[in-house]
């Protein structure tokens, strides 16, 4: 993997065909090591937010070495890099010879479910080994989340009492557990504390010991619009929630965060291929790197790649990506200047988790090159970049800005007045 400076000198060099994936494998490492100095927990880095092998490798240089996986391929993927990982399979429903490789061919000792039916399964397919770890996953609020994770899975409140009496009965050697996910991109530290007393009144109602408390993922990055409050607020809130649990001194505080560790990993350096007024169309799309763009709407921060000048004045677009899918678009608004046309190259921002990973073959589209930059990223939660991404306001925004509300009054002489009209 060839290393640059910064994204211009890759356009100097060799304007690329394709669209590149500009990795810091910087940023995963000092992320990595925020959640392991302030966190209280084994971290669980769930690949799923990005599997490439770079960010695996990063990881377990920065000392992580457990892994939230959820497929042979993500088990494979993290047994290629290295033989002794922790290796949770955390999909509460897998197929039968899924969990009979992971666990026989790769050593995998932990399993989810939400189920009885799951966990039969699970102990049907390790032959009732004595030695699982097994993870009830619970259903919990999911306020304050970008996505709701809640729906698929996660045993309800009026059943797991007795889910988490037959899984504790089921593990022998082993180690059991508890785990819930308050929802991807929580921006309420106060979820988590939620979730665990939720989690809580269960175990209590159960009457069972607990090994392992396993507060999932969920934890936020920066885009536009959406800044999360300070990440200590998260540790202190599941710190608190912990310390609330019906658990012991002997239990085990796990999370698997994915989003915070690689979002500000990774940008996607795009071209222009076509512009049409407001719309640029682009060599990468929603089938690529831009899933969010298009499903969630999310207007990710963008930067214009060219050597020589470019005009001051910033204007809105829109993208398109390069397949013939007209579902392929992203309203955003992106920001950028007045006069890009086509040939120019677009650097869109906060791409590491769920950018790449989230890539298809469609249409022959979807391929990336990779590249190191040593720049930084175009936000920060641990110090590398400004914590928020500025937003542009338009004309009509300020001169509402600018508007004086006069309040109505209230109570008996707001009464008053209006019958006076």
């Amino acid at each position: 993997m060839r290393t640059y400076q910064f994204p211009l000198d890759l356009v100097r060099e060799r304007p690329p065909e394709r669209p590149v994936a500009l990795v810091r494998p910087r940023s995963v490492s000092v992320a990595a090591r925020w959640f392991q100095d302030n966190l209280k927990a084994d971290v669980f880095y769930a690949v799923k937010a990005n599997p490439s092998r770079w960010v695996i490798e990063t990881l377990i240089d920065a000392g992580v070495t457990g892994f939230d996986v959820a497929s042979l391929a993500e088990i494979e993927l993290v047994r290629s890099v290295s033989s002794d990982a922790r290796l949770a399979f955390m999909h509460p429903v897998k197929s039968r010879s899924a969990i009979t490789r992971a666990y026989f061919d790769h050593g995998v000792r932990t399993f989810s479910l939400d189920c009885e039916e799951e966990l039969q399964k699970i102990l049907d397919a390790t032959g009732g080994a004595d030695d699982l770890n097994l993870i009830v996953r619970m259903a919990v609020s999911a306020d304050g989340a970008a996505y709701t994770l809640s729906g698929k899975f996660g045993v309800s409140a009026d059943q797991a009492p007795s889910l988490l009496l037959s899984t504790r009965r089921a593990v022998k050697d082993g180690l059991m557990g508890v785990s819930f996910h308050v929802g991807s991109q929580c921006m309420r530290p106060s979820a988590y504390e939620a979730a665990m007393a939720q989690v809580g009144r269960a175990i209590t109602r159960a009457g069972v010991f607990v090994d392992i408390v396993d507060v999932g993922g969920g934890f936020p990055s920066v885009y536009p619009g959406m800044v999360p409050p300070d990440m200590s607020e998260y540790a202190d809130a599941i710190h608190r929630g912990f310390n609330e649990m019906p658990v012991s001194e002997t239990t085990e505080l796990w999370c698997e965060p994915g989003r915070a560790l690689v979002a500000e990993s990774s940008s996607v350096l795009a071209r222009v291929e076509l512009r049409k007024g407001d719309a640029l169309y682009l060599n990468d799309g929603s089938y690529g790197s831009l899933f969010d763009a298009t499903h969630s709407r999310w207007p990710f921060p963008t930067k214009l790649v060219r050597d020589g000048e470019r005009s001051a004045e910033l204007k809105a677009f829109q993208f398109y990506g390069p397949t013939c899918d007209s579902i392929d678009h992203m309203p955003g608004p992106f920001w950028l200047p007045a006069d890009i046309r086509e040939g120019d190259f677009i650097e869109i921002g906060m791409l590491g988790a769920y950018g790449v990973a989230m890539s298809t073959g469609f249409n022959g589209y979807g391929e990336h090159e990779v590249a190191a930059v040593e720049d930084a990223p175009m936000a920060s939660l641990y110090g590398l970049a400004p914590r928020s991404i500025p937003t542009v306001r338009t004309t009509a925004e300020e001169q509402a800005r600018k508007i004086v509300r006069l309040s109505r009054p209230k109570g008996k002489a707001g009464q008053r007045k209006q019958r006076r009209r």
